[in-house]
C-alpha cells in the first residue's frame, strides 16, 4: 500500500480562490474585437497516453469528449461556456429548437444553410438522417439506452448492419428539416441529441470505427493527423464560418496539439516551465502543494458531476455471488482512496452512484461500520464474514488497472485488502489507451476494475441507467459501458418508469431516482469510492480559461493564447 499524501491548507486555500472567480460573459464583450486582438497562436496539450479511437460516435471517455465539442456538431448543443451556462442546450446545426409536437413524442428540425463539412461538402438532411443510422449500425455505446427510444431503433438493436429507423428519423429535402417520432415523450431526448455521439458527419462515412483516421466535421476544427503512439492534431477548418455565437464560437487558437508519451510529473514540469500549455491527467498528489503555493493563478479546481468506482462482475466468480461483492464493499477503506487522489480538498467519499447535485441525490451509505447518511469506516470482520458465507474464499481475484498514479495505487491497496479478507488477489496493469475498452469487454473477463464516469448531462438516468441498465451491457464489445454486466430486470423497470415520470413530474421522478439508487447498492454490482474535482494547471500563456460544467473539461475553444 502506498503511502497516503496529505494536502497542505495553502493548497486548500489557493486552489478554492482560483479559477472560482465569476467573469462576463463572451455574449457581453466585443467578440470581433477579442478576435482581433488575442486570433492566432498554437496550444500544446500533454497526456500520459492517447484515448483510443478519434470516431465520435464510438469514442466513449473523458479525453477526447473535451474536444469533440470543437470538432462535431449535432442538430442542439450545450451552450459553449463555462460554469452552469454550460448546461443550457442551444440550437446548433438546426436554426432554432425544434418544434415538439405529438405530446412529446415528435420533433421537428429545420437546418440551416450553408454549412459546410472540413472536406468542403454541403451539410443535407441526408447526412442526418445516415449519422443516425450509424450509430445503431456501429453499435455506439448509446444506442441501447439514449438512442433506443427512436421509432425503428428496436429493429436496428437486433441487426444492425440493416438499420433504417425507418419511421423514426425523417427528412424532407425540400424544406431542410429532419423529424424524429419517438415510442414515447422522453425529457432527455435533446441534451442526448447534445452529445458525442449525436456528432452530424457526412453520409459516407463508414459504418464501423474508423479507428485513427479522422472523420470530418463541422467545427471550427478539424482534425489534421492522428499517431496514438505520438500526438493528435486539430487546426482550422477552412469550411468554417461561425453560424452561432453559443452553440459553435470560432475559436481564437489556430491549431491544437496533443503530445503523448509523458508521466504526470513529465506534463507538470512541461507546463510550469512553459513546454505545455495545458496536461490532461490530475498533477501527481506528491505535486500538489507545490503548484497550489508556487502558482496559485495557473491552477483551476472545479466541481465535476463524476465519480470513480469498482465494477464487480457479476458474472464472473467470485463476484457472481452477491454476499462476495458485499464483502467487498465493507472492507473498502474510503479516506484511503480519498487520500490516493489527493485528499478530502480534492474529493468525497461515497458510497452510491448518483454524484451531489444531481437530481435524485440523496446521500445514504449501506457498507460501512455504522450505515446511516454517510460513510464511516471499513468493516473487516463483517467483509470476512461474508466472504465466508458466500463459499468463494481461496479462489483468485485479478484487478485490472490503467498504468496512471491513482489507479496503481488503489490497484495495490485493493490487492492487500483482498487478501486479508480471503482471496489471492493480483493486479493487472493496462495502457489508459486501452483501458477503458478492454474493462468494458466481456470476452476478456475482467473480475474487477477500477474506472471513472463522468455525467455526460446532467441526469440521474445517464448513471443509473447507462452504468446498470440492461440494455447497457453489450456481451464481446468494447461498448459495454455497463461494465459489470448487471441486469435486474425490476430495477429496470423502475428506471424506465422515473424517466417517463421525469416529463410531468420532475419532483416525483427525483425521489423514484433516489429510490432506485439505495436499491441498486444492495446488490452492490460496483463499489463507489468517490467524488472527484477537477484541477487543471494551466501554463501563463493562456487566457480566458473557462470551465465547462456540460462537458467536465475547460472550454478550449473560448480560451486564447497570449
Amino acid at each position: 500500500m502506498s503511502k497516503r499524501i496529505k494536502v497542505l491548507p495553502s493548497l486548500a486555500i489557493s486552489l478554492m480562490t482560483v479559477g472560482l472567480l465569476p467573469s462576463l460573459s463572451l455574449a457581453e464583450e466585443n467578440r470581433a474585437e477579442l478576435m482581433k486582438a488575442h486570433r492566432g497562436g498554437t496550444v500544446r496539450l500533454v497526456s500520459k497516453s492517447a484515448g483510443g479511437t478519434i470516431d465520435p460516435q464510438i469514442n466513449y471517455a473523458p479525453q477526447y469528449w473535451n474536444y469533440f465539442p470543437g470538432l462535431y456538431d449535432g442538430l442542439v448543443s450545450f451552450r459553449k461556456a463555462g460554469g452552469v451556462d454550460s448546461l443550457v442546450v442551444v440550437a446548433d446545426l438546426a436554426e432554432a429548437m425544434p418544434a415538439i409536437e405529438n405530446d412529446g413524442k415528435t420533433y421537428v428540425f429545420k437546418l440551416r444553410k450553408g454549412i459546410k463539412f472540413s472536406n468542403g461538402k454541403e451539410l443535407t438532411t441526408d447526412d442526418v438522417v445516415a449519422s443516425f443510422q450509424r450509430i445503431f449500425k456501429v453499435s455506439s455505446p448509446t444506442s441501447g439506452t439514449w438512442y433506443n427510444g427512436i421509432v425503428g431503433a428496436n429493429a436496428c438493436l437486433a441487426k444492425p448492419a440493416d438499420c433504417t429507423l425507418d419511421g423514426g428519423v425523417i427528412a424532407d429535402k425540400s424544406n431542410s428539416t429532419v423529424t424524429f417520432n419517438l415510442t414515447a415523450p422522453d425529457a432527455e431526448f435533446l441534451d442526448k441529441l447534445s452529445m458525442p455521439h449525436a456528432s452530424i458527419l457526412p453520409k459516407e462515412t463508414a459504418p464501423q470505427d474508423t479507428g485513427v483516421e479522422p472523420i470530418p466535421g463541422t467545427g471550427p476544427y478539424a482534425i489534421e493527423s492522428y499517431d496514438p503512439n505520438k500526438a493528435l492534431v486539430w487546426a482550422r477548418n477552412p469550411h468554417f464560418k461561425e453560424w452561432s455565437a453559443e452553440a459553435q464560437p470560432d475559436g481564437y487558437v489556430d491549431q491544437f496539439e496533443l503530445d503523448f508519451g509523458l508521466t504526470e510529473d513529465a506534463q507538470v514540469n512541461a507546463v510550469i516551465n512553459g513546454q505545455a500549455d495545458s496536461m490532461f491527467d490530475q498533477p501527481p498528489t506528491t505535486r500538489l502543494a507545490e503548484l497550489g503555493t508556487k502558482y496559485p493563478n495557473q491552477v483551476h479546481l472545479d466541481p465535476q458531476l463524476a465519480f470513480w468506482y469498482l465494477p464487480l462482475n457479476v458474472n464472473l466468480p467470485p463476484f457472481d455471488n452477491v454476499k462476495a461483492r458485499q464483502a467487498l464493499s465493507y472492507a473498502v477503506d474510503l479516506k484511503a482512496m480519498v487520500n490516493f487522489f489527493g485528499g478530502r480538498n480534492l474529493a468525497t467519499p461515497t458510497c452510491q452512484v448518483l454524484p451531489p447535485g444531481l437530481e435524485g441525490y440523496s446521500s445514504f451509505c449501506l457498507y460501512t461500520k455504522s450505515p446511516g447518511a454517510a460513510w464511516s469506516a471499513p468493516d473487516l470482520e463483517k467483509a470476512k464474514q461474508l466472504v465466508g458465507e458466500s463459499g468463494t474464499a481461496g479462489q483468485s481475484v485479478t484487478i485490472v488497472i490503467d498504468d496512471g498514479e491513482i489507479s496503481r495505487n488503489i490497484g495495490s491497496y485493493l490487492q492487500s485488502v483482498l487478501n486479508k479478507i480471503g482471496y489471492t488477489a493480483s493486479v493487472k496493469s493496462i495502457s489508459a489507451n486501452i483501458h477503458f475498452g478492454y474493462i468494458q469487454n466481456s470476452n476478456n473477463n475482467v473480475q474487477l476494475s477500477v474506472t471513472q464516469w463522468y455525467g455526460d448531462y446532467p441526469a440521474a438516468s445517464d448513471f443509473l441507467n447507462v452504468l446498470l441498465g440492461c440494455g447497457s451491457f453489450r456481451k464481446g464489445s468494447d461498448s459495454s459501458p455497463n461494465i459489470s454486466g448487471f441486469c435486474n430486470q425490476t430495477l429496470q423497470d423502475q428506471m424506465q418508469k422515473a424517466m417517463a415520470l421525469g416529463i410531468t413530474d420532475q419532483a416525483g421522478a427525483a425521489k423514484l431516482w433516489a429510490a432506485i439508487d439505495q436499491d441498486a447498492m444492495k446488490y452492490a454490482p460496483l463499489i463507489p469510492l468517490f467524488n472527484p474535482k477537477q484541477v487543471t494547471l494551466v501554463s501563463k500563456r493562456i487566457g480566458n480559461f473557462k470551465y465547462s460544467t456540460a462537458t467536465n473539461a475547460w472550454a478550449y475553444t473560448l480560451a486564447w493564447v497570449h
